[in-house]
């Protein structure tokens, strides 16, 4: 999708007439690899992301699922959760998951001060890194919220900037019911997405139930469910030259 605003340059303005002006779109970002969004190939691999957690009543059980099912998964943690379930990191990383970063106060990032930004990736890492023994690789900022700055500061200290592919965002945070979870995963499924899901959502288990039935129709269909690291670092060079 491009998304272009129309803008006014000064020789435009000079010249009497206005000219459109394309704004950074998707396209921009990925070229440079500054976010991904996907990562397309023709090994059929997926990534499977859970956001918000840890939480055991439901990070627990979806842990549970993905080894009876023999699936890898990306989870991107808030830190004060890190802080307040540790045990559960624990058993993610032991597991063979990728634990990422995910700010430490779930703030929107957009029009937060520099100060802030840095402080919240900064402190989630140091929570992991006192967990795990080990620096955090990703970042996906809360809501998919991004600028500039924040680019900037995740890029600073040694982050790529993850996010999910528009035709597998699940909504399961809003708690649509289980069978739209199902049906929005295994109606787009294709090689290289990158889904979204929560593995905290109060009051709700809805994703645990759609996980049961959308791990073992991907198994069934040829998928392997890989962390986003392992997406990118076997992406197929051909179809992902940048």
């Amino acid at each position: 999708m491009k998304r272009f605003v129309l803008g006014v340059t000064v020789t435009a303005l000079l010249c009497g007439f206005s000219a459109p002006v394309a704004t950074k779109d998707r396209a921009y970002y990925e070229k440079r690899g500054e976010i991904i969004w996907e990562v397309p190939g023709e090994n059929k691999r997926i990534a499977l992301t859970f956001d918000d957690g840890p939480y055991p009543d439901t990070t627990e059980p979806i842990l549970d699922l993905l080894k009876e099912y023999h699936a890898k998964a990306t989870f991107f943690v808030v830190g004060n959760r890190v802080e307040s379930f540790p045990e559960t990191i624990k058993r993610e990383i032991a597991e063979g998951h990728e634990v990422a970063n995910h700010t430490f106060n779930h703030y929107f990032l957009q029009k937060k001060t520099y100060e802030t930004v840095q402080n919240e990736i900064v402190k989630t890492e140091q929570a992991l890194e006192k967990v795990t023994g080990k620096k955090p690789l990703l970042f996906r900022p809360p809501g998919g919220f991004y600028n500039d700055q924040m680019l900037a500061i995740a890029k600073k200290n040694g982050y790529t900037t993850v996010l999910w592919s528009w035709h597998q965002d699940t909504n399961d945070w809003r708690s649509p019911g289980v069978q739209k979870i199902v049906n929005k995963v295994l109606n787009n499924a294709r090689s290289g997405d990158i889904i979204l899901l929560h593995d905290y959502v109060p009051r709700s288990v809805q994703t645990v139930e759609a996980l049961k039935i959308i791990l073992p129709e991907l198994q069934r269909r040829g998928y392997e469910m890989v962390t986003v690291s392992d997406l990118i670092n076997n992406r197929d060079s051909v179809l992902n030259p940048y």
